[in-house]
Order: C-alpha cells, then structure tokens, then sequence
C-alpha cells in the first residue's frame, strides 16, 4: 500500500487552544457555517458515567472504549453534570456551567491516558480535506501510556516514532491493510496486527488506547466519510457504524473539558446514542 504523504502533528496546547476557541480555521475541509461537528472517543479504564445537559439525562452508562457523535450543534452555552451511573444529578462528579460550544469546527475529543499513565482530554482536528480518486486517508493517534512507537502496514513502518499525545496520517490506497504497532526501532508487537478496511474516500482513524504497563494496550476505530474528491456530501463521521441520533449533550463535552472523568475501556469502538 503506497503513502502519498506521510506527516506527524503534535496535538497538545496550541491544537487545544485552537479548538476550544472555536476558529474556522480549524476546519481542514469546507467551513460549517456556526456550527460544528464533534466526536468523543473514550480511552480511560474504568469509569461509566451519566451525563447531563440542562439538567436532563441524555445518555445513561456510557461506557469505555465507545466512540459517540458527530453531530452538528449550533453555537451556545450549556450547563452539563456528570454522574456515577444511577445516581442523581445533585450527587455529580462533576457539574460545569455555560459550556461554551464553538462554531466551524471538526474534531474528535479523546479521553486517554497520557504517557504516564495519568488520565487527560486531547482535541484532535480531523483532517477533512478531499482524497483523490481511489485513495483513503489513515490517521493514527498514540493515546496511550506507552512508550514512542512504529506503525507497521504489511510489516513495513510507515510511522515512525510516534509518542503520545501526537498523530501522524497518510494518504493511501483505498483496501485492505494489515497493521500492527511496535515499540519504535523495534520488531516487538505492542498492538495488533489488525485488518483495517481503508474504504474510498473516508479517513480511518485509529486510536492506540490503555495502557502497556498494566496491559490494557488496544484500539478504537473512527471512520469519517464524505472525503471524495468528486462531489458527495459533507464529511462526517460513523464511529465505525452509520451515525444516528447521539444527543447534542456531546458538543458541551468538548467546551467544558469534563472528559477527564471519563473512564475508558479496551476494545473496539460501537457507536453509542442518547435518548430525550
């Protein structure tokens, strides 16, 4: 499988400023006029939550290693609380007031141990910029408590020496690849390998999640789609299913910052919703 380009990018606090403050800029694609789209990936072991959203229940038992969104929501503020599953909103974990939601944006909120094993919330910009014909874009994300690593397609590293919280992304002939992570410099498998079905025009993003000292390591799968270079509808995204109705309650998540209290599990991401 052949890279047309291959490019690592540090995520942590100019990318963050970035997405909290909103910008148009952090569109890779077409803007969205004063809205944005948002998914959550959840990557921290062992905490399910409640959330609330104006202080109605929208998703109950949220659970770890789920992918939820994207959808679009306009711009506003939120007040938003989370819970131990059951437990009512005045027991809350944590409670966040006018939770600015910006516009114009495409990002994904990873909930994820950093390289020390501590829990943190990193904003990823999702590149949404059109693929030629027959190409795919695969992005992965290091967003666990491991050591600097390799990617290897087929056995042969194609990013190299990716640490946690950074990404890197290439864009590649659309089809089946078989991939594996390694500890960089190094034959030694951390993750995998898995197949990955990189279809025309969407970018697959995969997560490395856990952690290796307590040997958790695995991985989440988002796919966003839309990305082809003809004509054909706007970039969203599945979580690696068709997206449905996940509540709006996921946009206040990416402006308050309460994501660090999410615990997060290890195995592949299933596309959660919410209900009114």
């Amino acid at each position: 499988m052949q890279f047309s380009y291959f490019r690592r990018v540090a995520a942590g606090g100019a990318v963050a400023a970035l997405a909290f403050a909103g910008v148009g800029a952090l569109t890779a694609g077409p803007a969205y006029a004063a809205t944005s789209k948002v998914s959550v990936v959840h990557g921290i072991p062992d905490t399910p939550v409640d959330v609330y959203v104006n202080g109605k229940k929208t998703l109950d038992n949220f659970k770890p290693g789920d992918v939820a969104g994207p959808l679009n929501l306009e711009e506003g503020d939120y007040d938003i609380a989370l819970t131990k599953p059951g437990e009512p909103i005045g027991s809350a974990i944590l409670k966040v007031d006018n939770a600015a939601v910006p516009g114009g944006a495409n990002i994904s909120i990873a909930a994820h141990l950093d390289a020390a094993g501590q829990p943190k919330i990193t904003p990823f910009v999702n590149d949404v910029s059109k693929v030629d014909a027959g190409k795919a874009r695969l992005i992965v994300r290091h967003t666990a408590a491991a050591p600097a690593v390799d990617v290897r397609a087929g056995g042969t590293p194609v990013f190299e020496d990716l640490t946690n919280p950074n990404e890197a992304k290439g864009d590649v002939d659309a089809g089946e690849v078989k991939a594996d992570v390694v500890l960089a410099g190094t034959d030694t498998v951390a993750i995998g390998p898995a197949d990955l079905n990189l279809k025309e025009g969407t970018a697959t993003i995969v997560y490395a999640i856990g952690s290796a000292e307590g040997k958790t390591l695995d991985v989440v799968a988002q796919t966003i789609t839309g990305l082809h270079s003809a004509p054909g509808g706007v970039p969203s995204g599945d979580g690696g299913q068709a997206g449905t109705g996940v509540d709006t309650w996921w946009y206040v998540l990416t402006g308050a910052g309460v994501l660090l209290l999410l615990g997060g599990g290890v195995r592949m991401a299933t596309a959660r919703t919410g209900r009114k």
